[in-house]
């Protein structure tokens, strides 16, 4: 069985390694380095930046510990943009040594279809190889999106993969959108010391998250000196001696932002331009590829994962859909379930969820309850002085299943996980409240958030 897949970011070499451990002759394409977005310029980079900034506000706190600092704490950027570096080198060539031991032939340059059983490869030196398959997994990921604002072109307005690389943190910065991408940056750059102002149309920020942690979540990054304007249209950037003026509205109220640096982060589009789908016969719908359950095209023996298919652009979400794509090609049933997909927010304090959120369930009419417990009642989060987050269990009112977990907190990214095992496997709250959990943990938390659910959680009142 010969498979192409085309795209070698999260989704792509998974797939590939999948593919090959079950017998499959696997040749990838990818026309930049291995790893795709996520690995190079998306999340591992993004998250090295972020624990540097963690790290920086954990020593300026360190008194708080009984740990003097003598002197002035700096940054130095350049040892910080060398260590992203090195983290990204160490995790690619990994990747590289993934494949090479599953026997996946790689070809470096751009492909795209001749037909619907071969791919034309375009490389460095101009030469074209051809490559014929049986069947194909196309993972050509996502590209940043660009609004059409008047002025995005002027020099300092950069995307997310620009603010991952700038040779100096900026005095100021605007970030317009206030998704996943614009908070982390502000978190980011705020941290380091950039007076940083997001700028959001719709009136809360972090769309897809339950609007309670959301709205917690604002308020920790506005105490940190970020300034947040919702329900604003940006108008133009224009340049402003050595900065830039953001032009923006709020209902019939005008207002302008001056700063050094204008980061647009307002999403991701399909990177499907220049595949040549039309010559496969492949269907998009809105400008990503379209893919049943089984991440199967319309044309049989193409399947599409990842980013440019549009349904859940998470790395995490393409490799599954790579692992779902494999099989299906060497026979296996396997499906793609989005009910277990956690999404996490890389601030301080982390935030993590999986399942329904509480507007979710209204919006369905289901009957619900809410349990919560905060972690200021948390020891090890007392230990951390990571007391300001919650977890909140929702759950069905007349079975007791778990719906959605949401938590804001310390190692939130890490202990979401149990959530999503929990929806993967239908539990119930007394499942997971006999489950014995360590001690102390920010782990234990998520028992007693669960306990609260019927109003029988140990170490908070009742009420």
């Amino acid at each position: 069985m010969k498979i192409v897949v085309l795209g070698g970011g999260p989704g792509g070499y998974v797939a590939a390694i999948r593919a090959a451990q079950l017998g499959g002759e696997v040749t990838l394409i990818e026309k930049s380095k291995l790893g795709g977005t996520c690995l190079n310029i998306g999340c591992i980079p993004t998250k090295v930046l972020l624990h540097s900034a963690e790290l920086l506000n954990e020593i300026k706190e360190s008194h708080k510990f009984g740990i003097e600092v003598k002197g002035n704490v700096e940054v130095n950027w350049d040892k910080v943009q060398n260590r992203k570096e090195t983290v990204v080198n160490t995790l690619v060539s990994g990747v590289k040594g993934l494949l090479s031991i599953n026997k996946v032939k790689v070809i470096n340059g751009l492909g795209k279809f001749e037909s619907k059983n071969i791919i034309s490869v375009t490389k460095e030196d101009g030469i074209i190889e051809k490559v014929e398959f049986d069947n194909v997994i196309i993972a050509a990921g996502s590209l940043p999106f660009l609004p059409p604002i008047e002025g995005k072109e002027l020099a300092g307005v950069i995307d997310s993969t620009d603010a991952l690389s700038l040779k100096n943190i900026p005095k100021s910065m605007v970030i317009i959108g206030g998704g996943v991408i614009g908070v982390e940056f502000a978190s980011v750059y705020s941290a380091f010391g950039c007076k940083v102002n997001i700028i959001e149309m719709l009136p809360f920020i972090l769309p897809p998250i339950d609007r309670e942690i959301g709205e917690m979540v604002k308020a920790k990054l506005v105490s940190d000196g970020i300034e947040i304007y919702n329900n604003c249209k940006v108008n133009k950037i224009e340049k402003l001696n050595e900065n830039l003026n953001v032009s923006f509205s709020k209902g019939t109220a005008q207002l302008n932002i001056e700063a050094e640096k204008v980061l647009v982060a307002v999403g991701r589009r399909a990177n499907i331009n220049g595949l040549d789908l039309e010559k496969a016969g492949v269907i998009t719908e809105k400008g990503c590829i379209a893919v049943n359950e089984n991440m199967e095209t319309n044309v049989g023996g193409i399947y599409a994962i990842g980013d440019c298919t549009g349904k859940n652009m998470l790395a995490h979400v393409a490799s599954e859909q790579g692992i779902v794509a494999a099989e299906r090609i060497m026979g296996k049933n396997s499906r793609m379930d989005y009910k277990t997909v956690p999404a996490c927010v890389y601030i301080r304090p982390e935030l993590a969820a999986v399942g329904l959120t509480e507007e979710q369930a209204k919006e369905k009419g289901i009957a619900y309850k809410v349990g919560k417990f905060p972690l200021a009642a948390n020891g090890k989060s007392l230990i951390m002085n990571e007391t300001s987050g919650v977890i909140k269990v929702i759950t069905d009112r007349k079975y007791d299943e778990i719906l959605g977990i949401h938590i804001l907190g310390p190692r939130a990214t890490d202990i979401i996980t149990e959530g999503a095992l929990a929806l993967r496997m239908e539990c119930t709250l007394d499942e997971l409240i006999t489950t014995i959990h360590a001690h102390p943990t920010v782990g234990e938390a998520m028992k007693e958030a669960v306990l609260a659910v019927n109003k029988e959680a140990i170490h908070m009142p009742n009420r």
